[in-house]
């Protein structure tokens, strides 16, 4: 894992395809502050992401780990990370982080595991249940469930089970 001492931070691209410390806003998050905000702008914009985004996964998971709740913007942060890792056009992982970035996922199925059990948000679940299904493997899986709404969920079942009809909500 990058320390959050390391000059490397000042080099690697975030979403826009240009710089991005991100080791300033992570350790500040370190620290109590709420920097979701900045993580969502700059890791990620529009399908890109970059080394910084990668970079970060490892440092999001040891940090939120040590959190006592973790909401939506955490796992679904992690998701779209790893969602748009398989886009097209987007870097591939650098090969000194590879092994950081598979640990932090093994860690991340642990934590989403723990917190599924205790989460009654909307929100918090459907990314729980998206960061479960990449950690096992599952891209389109996770990439429907980070990327559904609740009115798509709702017209989707409506259009494929009949659901108004067929089900008690």
């Amino acid at each position: 894992m990058l320390s959050l001492d390391d000059t490397r931070w000042k080099e690697l691209h975030g979403g826009y395809g240009v710089p991005y410390d991100v080791s300033v806003a992570l350790r500040s998050m370190q620290g109590g502050n709420d920097v979701w905000e900045e993580l969502w702008n700059e890791l990620h914009h529009q399908g890109d992401i970059g080394e910084a985004s990668y970079a970060a996964v490892p440092q999001l998971v040891r940090i939120a780990g040590m959190a006592g709740s973790r909401d939506w913007n955490f796992y679904s942060l992690l998701a779209i990370i790893e969602v748009d890792r398989h886009r097209k056009g987007n870097p591939p992982i650098p090969a000194w982080l590879q092994s950081s970035y598979d640990e932090a996922w093994v860690r991340a199925y642990q934590v989403a595991v723990m917190d599924l059990s205790s989460s009654t948000d909307s929100l918090t679940i459907r990314a729980i249940l998206a960061v479960l299904a990449l950690a096992k493997g599952e891209v389109k899986l996770g990439a429907l469930l980070s990327g559904l709404d609740t009115s798509e969920l709702d017209e989707w079942l409506e259009e494929h089970q009949a659901w108004s009809d067929s089900y008690e909500s």
